[in-house]
């Protein structure tokens, strides 16, 4: 048996309140009126469910939220006189009654007027008349009115409902097309004549009937059978984002990335991804950034990769000289990230675009991670025994702490959290301090590969502070690599000069404002995109990217191999399951304001679960172990969806030489 007052409080909590309504004696009235007296008997046990319920004469109640809506906005004060059209089942008059002082309400089929007064008078409710009448013309005999609310839309907020009401009277109604998209409407009079009129966002309800409203039409006699539910009620949030949904095509269709112009004008467009092995993730981002290039001036590709391994990548797509002995890139734990098909791909085109311009002219790759202490360590001595041997020696000598450490960083954060090697962070930010301190002298002989050298020290500084933090389990070790990463693309940026433009490549759980999820909320976490929109404002641009289902690239543990895995379909809570259920396969929603309407960013404002695959995916353990609670219009500026995705295609089978620690903690 349901507990029927229990469902009545959490209907209260979680549709309403959680939604947006505030007014406190709408909430409470809400939670007095028995919502299971206004429906059939047998549907009583759906009474406080999140939907509107069939009734008599083909109509229905609508569900608790909308009445709520309407009634906050009618700012119903307890002395208040309040005419309702459409009058059902009884419940919003009910409502109503317990927030105004009189209540006149209209219902045009006699049948629901006689119910109604059956439940009204059982709940002892003496101050509402029911009046069999049409709804357009209002109820004359007992204006005005200090609030009028209209339960069905019409083309129009009729004069004769606009004369009715006292001077700053409000009158709430949808107004629009008969079954498609309609508009919640407040209008305040102000005046003898004027009136102001305020929109409060998109919604669907049934239509108004008679004259002045719309004519009658044989769907509207029909009984309930075959009749949407949805029609008296808010369009629900899958229609919504349907409705404001941009398709797309195949991310290998010229046309796909052409939406994304509304992004050529930011300093920094940060593209993400729910995944680290998801082959339409990283075509997407080749589609969008290759446009960004070709037509509006970005010069920079910074992933979240080494800056090393990047570099490699950096001397082909630039024709820069090799370097001398070069480590081979992305041969870590997982390989299969950077060594796939499809960043192959980009690579290609990349490298052939720029065969036709200056080398001034031509866009780089940069990596901004931290791991690749290796190869950092090596390419700052190459670089300062080819510039300045003297200062070779000395950073050799400074460096000597780590050396033994370099091929498994991870063990030097175990040993310095007990053997005490402070000295080994003095000599790596004193080599990054002299390096810097002649960077003029150093940048003239070669700019590119000064900046290669600074990147490296830099990265060899902050990743001995991380693999040292990361063994106290605290937010530092996040923090510090996303700081990094950050500054590095600071850098980048400010040797590229004041009108350099970058694309950044990485991890949602990167590029999404942290503040907006439970990484910041719980954990004090920040990311690189939130440490963007701070330095750069709305001139930059968070893109998350998600997907429902289909396969990924990942492992199962660290250093384990790669595996190709069916992703479970997304939880029903999550906001996956609302880009599922739009029924648009592949989309682009702007989340900014202004782009959407205030009614679909109000309610995907409300915190639900996001997905977040790294390279380890856990499908047992889902739940716990790749979902996060987020705000999404807070986390991005905009969200690409892919419906149904494959996993990418490894160029190598190479499982890499990395150990168990590596990428922990995070693996994103």
């Amino acid at each position: 048996m349901i507990d029927l007052l229990d469902a009545r409080e959490r209907m209260v909590e979680r549709q309403v309140a959680r939604r947006g309504v505030r007014d406190a004696r709408v909430l409470d009235t809400l939670r007095e009126i028995p919502r299971e007296l206004f429906v059939p008997e047998n549907l009583r046990e759906f009474a406080y469910d999140d939907q509107p319920l069939p009734i008599a004469a083909g109509q229905t109640i609508s569900q608790p939220y909308v009445v709520a809506l309407m009634a906050e906005a009618a700012q119903i004060q307890p002395g208040d006189r309040v005419l309702e059209v459409g009058t059902g089942s009884g419940y919003a008059a009910a409502v109503l009654a317990r927030l105004a002082a009189r209540v006149h309400t209209l219902e045009r089929h006699a049948e629901l007027v006689e119910s109604a007064r059956s439940r009204l008078a059982s709940l002892r409710l003496a101050n509402v008349e029911i009046h069999l009448a049409d709804g357009p013309h209002g109820w004359l005999d007992a204006a005005p009115y200090d609030a009028i609310l209209v339960a069905a839309a019409g083309p129009a907020v009729t004069q004769a409902l606009k004369d009715q009401l006292d001077l700053g009277g409000r009158l709430v109604m949808p107004v629009g097309e008969r079954h498609d998209r309609q508009r919640l409407i407040k209008v305040t009079r102000t005046g003898a004549n004027h009136y102001e009129e305020d929109d409060l966002g998109e919604v669907l309800f049934v239509p108004l009937v008679g004259e002045q409203g719309w004519a009658e039409t044989a769907s509207d006699r029909r009984p309930n059978e075959g009749r949407s539910f949805r029609a008296t009620r808010p369009a629900s949030t899958p229609d919504l984002i349907a409705r404001a949904a941009l398709p797309l095509p195949d991310p290998d269709d010229p046309a796909f990335a052409e939406v994304f112009d509304r992004f050529a004008d930011k300093r920094v467009v940060l593209l993400g991804e729910a995944s680290h092995g998801t082959s339409d993730f990283y075509r997407a981002r080749a589609a969008i950034t290759r446009r960004l290039i070709e037509r509006h001036g970005f010069s920079i590709v910074a992933l979240e990769a080494d800056w090393p391994d990047a570099a490699c990548l950096d001397r082909k797509v630039r024709a820069r000289p090799a370097s001398a002995d070069p480590e081979p890139a992305f041969q870590r734990f997982p390989t299969w990230m950077w060594r796939n098909v499809e960043v192959e791909a980009f690579v290609g085109w990349l490298t052939a675009w720029n065969a036709e311009r200056p080398m001034e002219a031509r866009a780089g790759i940069y990596g901004l991670d931290l791991y690749n202490l290796s190869a950092s360590l090596r390419a700052v001595l190459d670089y300062l025994d080819g510039v300045d041997p003297e200062a070779a020696a000395v950073a050799r000598e400074r460096y000597g702490c780590l050396t033994p450490w370099a091929a498994a960083p991870q063990a030097y954060g175990r040993a310095a959290l007990s053997e005490g090697y402070s000295r080994c962070e003095t000599a790596v930010v004193e080599t990054l301090r002299d390096l810097l301190a002649r960077r003029l002298d150093y940048a003239s002989q070669d700019g590119d590969d000064f900046l290669d050298a600074a990147a490296n020290a830099r990265l060899v500084q902050n990743a001995e502070a991380y693999y040292r933090a990361m063994y106290h389990g605290s937010a530092y070790s996040w923090n510090l690599r996303d700081t990094h990463m950050f500054e590095t693309l600071e850098a980048v940026l400010g040797t590229k000069g004041p009108d350099a433009k970058a694309v950044v490549w990485a991890h949602n759980s990167h590029i999404g404002d942290a503040s907006q999820t439970d990484m910041g909320w719980s954990r004090d976490e920040l990311n690189i995109g939130q440490l963007c929109r701070r330095r750069f404002g709305d001139q930059a641009a968070l893109i998350g990217l998600g997907t429902h289902g289909g396969t990924v690239a990942c492992a199962t543990d660290w250093d384990g191999p790669m595996e190709v895995k069916t992703v479970n379909p997304s939880r029903p809570d999550s906001y996956e399951r609302l880009a599922h259920d739009s029924r648009v396969g592949r989309f682009l929603l702007d989340l900014r304001e202004g782009e959407i309407s205030p009614v679909l960013r109000e309610r995907l404002l409300e915190p639900r679960l996001q997905r977040f695959i790294g390279v380890i995916y856990r499908p047992d353990t889902e739940r716990w172990s790749h979902y996060a609670e987020c705000r999404m219009p807070g986390q991005f500026d905009a969200y690409v969806w892919f419906d149904q995705t494959r996993a990418v295609t490894p160029t190598t089978t190479a499982s890499g030489r990395a150990g168990e620690d590596d990428t922990w903690p995070s693996g994103l």
